[in-house]
């Protein structure tokens, strides 16, 4: 679980996450701004950019983007077969230690997730897209809304869909958290400690879609499509 509550003990730290945030993201993949990996009659980013145009909020208030964010600046969204925000991306890269997440890699690396993989272990944030919702706490809890690990969420991005699932939970008042594989799937800059996206994600996470086993992507993969369908009325 991410934990970017945490105090900053020197001038240092902080220069640090500055400059991580001022960072642009990545380009898309292809050079037309169409996403190279889409299928014939797959769902567009503009398709499901066009159902979450408005905000029905669903959450007691705001949450922040960053720690050290001035102001809460994000509600939690509600349709009738859905949940979505839109925000940054910090990078997750907690759970298995692999050689893209680990102590050297991520100061704050830590090896667990909220939820685990059908083995009982970890999740591998290197290899799995998934996404990083805010604990359960007063401003909302995800719980309540159809939602919990393994859930299945479509994260929008330039021109860009990538499915994925609801794989770790972070602090109660941020939002705006996916992991390596997510960001890199989207073309953002993976790397835990420079990479992530200033703005312009949105996430949209399907009320009961939970699959099994989480660590499956091509169920995630298949199942978002489909869902993400019926989400924009084909």
């Amino acid at each position: 679980m991410r934990t970017r509550m945490l105090a900053l003990t020197s001038a240092a730290c902080g220069a640090a996450l500055l400059g991580a945030a001022a960072l642009p993201a990545s380009a898309t993949a292809s050079g037309s701004g169409q996403d190279a990996e889409a299928g014939p009659g797959e769902v567009t980013a503009a398709e499901l950019l066009a159902e979450v145009r408005g905000c029905s909020p669903i959450s007691k208030g705001k949450y922040r983007t960053d720690s050290g964010s001035a102001k809460a600046t994000v509600p939690v969204c509600g349709t009738r077969d859905a949940v979505f925000w839109k925000a940054d991306m910090d990078i997750d890269c907690d759970g298995r230690k692999t050689r893209a997440c680990n102590r050297k890699t991520d100061p704050y690396f830590l090896p667990e997730t909220a939820f685990q993989s059908s083995r009982g272990e970890p999740l591998d944030s290197a290899a799995l897209p998934h996404v990083v919702v805010p604990g359960p706490g007063k401003v909302w809890d995800y719980r309540k809304s159809g939602l919990t690990g393994g859930s299945v969420v479509a994260v929008v991005y330039r021109d860009l869909v990538r499915y994925g699932v609801i794989g770790d939970t972070g602090p109660t008042g941020i939002i705006g958290e996916a992991s390596y594989a997510m960001a890199k799937a989207l073309g953002i800059d993976p790397d835990p400690s420079t990479g992530g996206a200033e703005s312009g994600v949105t996430y949209i996470a399907f009320k009961d879609s939970r699959i099994s086993p989480i660590e499956s992507r091509a169920r995630a993969q298949s199942r978002g499509a489909a869902l993400a369908r019926e989400f924009v009325g084909r």
